[in-house]
């Protein structure tokens, strides 16, 4: 039984500096607290990790890069929202994400949805070309124009010519 435990308490401590390490939060409740608390904006990563061709760009050009994680851990609050085919999820996470795919017209992958602190709207993008440098200076743009007036749908339509027309829509 000792044994059991010590496992169990490894493999968690293991997980959980796994993904501390990693930055991205799931649980998007406890990720705007803590958008709310220290006065960040959220980026949320709509994505298909395992299957989507686009997702997977965007995570190799951009997120994992170490430009992207500095600038994140400075301003952003990374959540990731994922539709996974071969991966599994617990019902609460799957109801969470779908919940938040229909609250903010999610259609296809990738789709970044930058929100404000307080949980405000800013901008919805997704994979474009450059790396993560550029992608910055993207997020910063769209977090600019949104300080300077609220978003309206349709503002992203850099987004549609940038991919021209390449899109995931796999089922969700």
């Amino acid at each position: 039984m000792n044994r059991q435990l010590i496992l169990i308490v490894l493999i968690g401590c293991f997980t959980a500096s796994a993904f501390a390490a990693s930055g991205w939060e799931t649980n998007f409740k406890r990720a705007a607290k803590k958008a709310d608390r220290k006065d960040r904006y959220m980026l949320l990563d709509f994505t298909g990790s395992d299957w989507c061709i686009w997702c997977l760009k965007l995570n190799k050009e951009v997120f994992d890069k170490s430009d992207f994680k500095d600038y994140a851990r400075k301003n952003l609050i990374l959540v990731e929202v994922d539709f996974p085919r071969n991966k599994r999820q617990s019902r609460s996470l799957e109801n969470q994400n779908a919940d938040l795919a229909s609250k903010y017209g999610i259609r296809g992958y990738p789709t970044i949805v930058i929100l404000a602190p307080d949980g405000t709207l800013v901008a919805k993008t997704g994979y474009k070309r450059g790396g993560a440098e550029k992608y910055i200076a993207h997020l910063e743009k769209l977090i600019a124009n949104y300080e300077k007036g609220p978003y309206k749908d349709g503002d992203d339509e850099d987004r549609k010519n940038e991919r021209g027309g390449n899109r995931d829509d796999g089922d969700r």
